[in-house]
């Protein structure tokens, strides 16, 4: 422990008012995939860092919560999809626990986006098609990281990456049996618009009865 004893008022007091038009039942698209697709491509148009960045949450084996920001590589009717190494830390997890939370913060524009629902393993088919797209540097780099491990140093990875160059030279780089895709199908979505003094309007998808059910929530 330190012994840093800041001002409380550093963090407490610091606020931003959201002055941004309101969100209501009518301004959505009756599937939230569209809705979602609309949001991110004005947060893209608008210079937005990562736009497709998403926080997956998981649940170890001790039921604790678990997150990490990951780069959503496909968007569809299915939901959206991450890719990975099958040994890391959140594979395991999500082979124990198939279920996850999703959350889209486009702060610029004082929005966020969450998603909750199933994770289950997309096809090899798919996950050969994404890795072939990759660069190459990425694609060694898939093959040289013990992702999650414990290593002594850095140089332990430069020479893994190095093994793996000399293993591949002169030829495609064939995607590991264990890195490929994940796909977190939604069962219910949030879209958050920031308003002023912290009235904010949340609107949630949920699903049921075989169509989406659209609600207001208080803030």
């Amino acid at each position: 422990m330190t012994d840093w004893h800041p001002d409380p008022t550093w963090i407490r007091d610091r606020r931003v008012q959201y002055e941004t038009d309101g969100l209501d039942i009518d301004d959505l698209a009756a599937d939230p995939m569209a809705q979602w697709q609309r949001w991110h491509d004005e947060a893209f148009a608008a210079g937005v860092a990562e736009p497709n960045a998403m926080v997956l949450s998981t649940v170890d084996a001790d039921g604790q919560p678990d997150s990490r920001v990951l780069l959503v590589r496909g968007a569809d009717q299915r939901g959206f999809t991450v890719f990975t190494n099958y040994r890391s830390t959140k594979s395991g997890q999500l082979e124990q626990h198939p279920v996850g939370a999703g959350l889209f913060a486009w702060l610029d524009l004082h929005r966020q986006v969450r998603v909750r629902g199933r994770v289950i393993r997309i096809s090899d088919a798919d996950s050969d098609a994404y890795f072939a797209s990759r660069p190459r540097g990425s694609q060694i780099g898939a093959w040289a990281s013990p992702q999650s491990s414990v290593i002594d140093g850095r140089e332990i990875l430069e020479q893994r990456v190095a093994d793996a160059e000399r293993r591949f030279h002169g030829i495609d780089v064939p995607r590991p049996v264990h890195w490929g895709g994940w796909c977190l199908e939604p069962t219910e979505f949030e879209f958050w618009q920031g308003r002023p003094n912290r009235l904010h309007d949340r609107l949630r998808y949920r699903y049921g009865a075989g169509s989406w059910i659209i609600e207001r929530l208080a803030p």
